[in-house]
């Protein structure tokens, strides 16, 4: 059996500014094993006898297997009120992580790392000294050892005071492990977009937004800002009068075929803005645009995250950028974004890629005066992450262009 010990230096850091933990003998009172039977889920599970809480079972013989494949996959443990967590003890199977996170929550949704390495190597890590607090500690694995397989662990037992718990606390609920596909994640991406696009949460109240922002792209409108200047209002249109030939819209299919690809409201004028209000009453135009939004931008966002191996909050920074740059515009910051970092299917930090990303996102937001204001990413995807939030799980806090939102 092999114990890694961790000595810490002023000033070293791992990625997220996460300082490494100082391996040393603990305190008597802090030895109390405070994890033993509690309920554990993880983001995945190979089935059979590898369940989320054969790690928690203190049986060295059963272990927790993650599904196969490279990627972040975790494994949560409630401790059932909130605990100081003073020591994690981590065995290892033969699939183990390269690059890993000990973590802990109050909420279950948002983590504070108490110890973070890329330099993983199997056996057994007995990580002391933490000063970790939450009712839950998780174990984020994010660079496998092996191309393929998953992750393993033997055992995780945490270590804390034998005094009784801090406080009780609410939990994180729902489908914690799901992506955008699962409807109530759907619903939380749609509703951050709609804090940027509209500034609102009520997403479905704007299907009769319409207003010219001065971006050089004409009228922007809709659930997403479909623009006059960029074809997708075009194509909205276009949309709604094949399926209901007859609508106050369609006077206005050529004239948006005469602007599209500039700021000109020639054609439009003066009645568009009030047609367009108009059509948002009708259930038809309002099933257009979700089918749109959907086609255009959700679906070929969601492909591309799930082919680079996001989870949650990667597809909804992809479809994001999407809904601003279009997906062109996404795999330009894309393919920046793999030159700087490499994805989790290819082998890479699923934190560290998405940093690439975000970075490149705001480079490309930043070309444009109108965009210029990255507080979309800054003070709200950014923060997700730096909250280890990769499953977009509640409750979320963020700010977008000044206004405050929470969900959950």
């Amino acid at each position: 059996m092999r114990i890694r010990t961790i000595a810490l230096g002023a000033g070293i850091t791992v990625v997220l500014c996460v300082p490494l933990a100082i391996s040393v003998a603990a305190s008597a009172n802090s030895d109390v094993l405070i994890s033993r039977g509690r309920p554990a889920i993880a983001s995945s599970e190979r089935g059979g006898s590898w369940r989320a809480g054969e790690a928690t079972d203190s049986n060295p013989s059963s272990r927790w297997e993650s599904a196969a494949g490279p990627g972040t996959q975790w494994v949560r443990i409630d401790l059932g009120a909130v605990r100081d967590v003073d020591r994690v003890l981590l065995r290892w199977d033969k699939a183990y992580a390269r690059a890993y996170r000990v973590q802990t929550s109050v909420d279950g949704a948002n983590w504070t790392s108490v110890y973070a390495t890329r330099t993983g190597n199997g056996g057994a890590d007995d990580l002391k000294r933490l000063g970790g607090r939450g009712r839950f500690i998780r174990v984020l694995a994010t660079v496998p050892a092996r191309d393929s397989g998953g992750y393993a662990l033997a055992e995780v037992k945490a270590y804390g005071p034998a005094a009784a718990p801090l406080r009780a606390s609410k939990t994180a609920v729902g489908s914690l492990a799901a992506g955008l596909d699962d409807g109530r994640k759907k619903e939380t991406a749609l509703e951050l977009v709609s804090s940027a696009e509209n500034s609102t949460l009520s997403w479905r109240h704007s299907f009769g937004y319409i207003e010219d922002l001065g971006d050089g792209r004409g009228y922007t409108a809709g659930i997403v800002g479909f623009c006059s200047g960029t074809s997708d209002m075009l194509e909205v249109v276009t949309e709604y009068v094949r399926r209901k030939p007859v609508n106050v819209l369609t006077p206005y299919v050529m004239a948006l075929k005469t602007v599209d690809g500039s700021d000109s409201h020639a054609g439009l004028d003066p009645g568009f803005v009030a047609a367009w209000k108009a059509a948002a009453r009708d259930p038809v135009f309002q099933k257009v645009q979700e089918d749109q939004r959907d086609r255009m931008y959700f679906q070929p966002a969601l492909r591309l995250a799930r082919d680079d191996g996001l989870r949650a909050l990667g597809q909804f920074a992809y479809f994001d950028a999407a809904v601003m740059h279009g997906v062109s515009g996404l795999k330009g910051i894309r393919r920046q974004a793999l030159a700087a970092a490499r994805s989790p299917a290819q082998g890479g930090d699923e934190i560290a890629y998405l940093d690439a990303f975000l970075d490149a996102r705001v480079r490309e937001m930043r070309t444009e005066e109108a965009h210029s204001d990255t507080t979309r990413v800054d003070t709200a995807q950014r923060q997700f992450l730096r909250r280890s939030n990769l499953d977009l799980t509640g409750p979320l806090t963020w700010q977008v262009y000044g206004d405050r939102y929470r969900i959950g």
